[in-house]
């Protein structure tokens, strides 16, 4: 089966997963995009597992308020390096942590990692964060945060 260039884009949009995954992808799931997604989900993970063990040690602190300023939450993530860091993917998962943090309370990392993802209830927090581990080749961790809310 011959993939379509808009569909191999289309896939990259949605995923932001390299290109060449992309096609890949689409060839072997005989251009099925919903079974595409699925499968670079789980090349993401495989990948993720690969960089568990590496150092990250650079990252950003990200502070998140809610609407009505009564909860918010300040989150440090780390990845390996500052380029990726500067990445809108990167920048977009610290915000979608945060804001777990925010809504959920979770005690410690372990607890965030367990807990359902607060946009996709099929996911938990922890393949999020390896999904965004696959996609940005580096490893991610939540280093600590703490949640703050009016009269608590």
């Amino acid at each position: 089966m011959k993939i379509k260039t808009a569909d191999i884009k289309k896939l990259r949009e949605e995923t932001s997963a390299p290109v060449m995954d992309c096609k890949r992808a689409l060839e072997e799931t005989g251009g099925d995009l919903q079974k595409a997604k699925e499968h670079l989900a789980k090349l993401g993970v495989a990948r993720a597992q690969k960089k568990k063990g590496r150092d990250a040690t650079e990252g950003l602190i990200y502070s998140y308020i809610h609407t009505g300023g009564k909860v918010g939450a300040i989150v440090e993530v780390n990845c390996e390096t500052d380029f990726v860091a500067k990445t809108n993917d990167f920048k977009a998962l610290v915000h979608e942590v945060a804001m777990q943090i925010a809504s959920m309370d979770p005690k410690d990392e372990a607890e965030l990692l367990e807990q359902a993802y607060i946009r996709d209830s099929k996911k938990n927090m922890k393949l999020l964060i390896d999904e965004a581990i696959g996609v940005l080749g580096e490893n991610i961790k939540v280093a600590r945060f703490v949640r703050y809310a009016v009269g608590a």
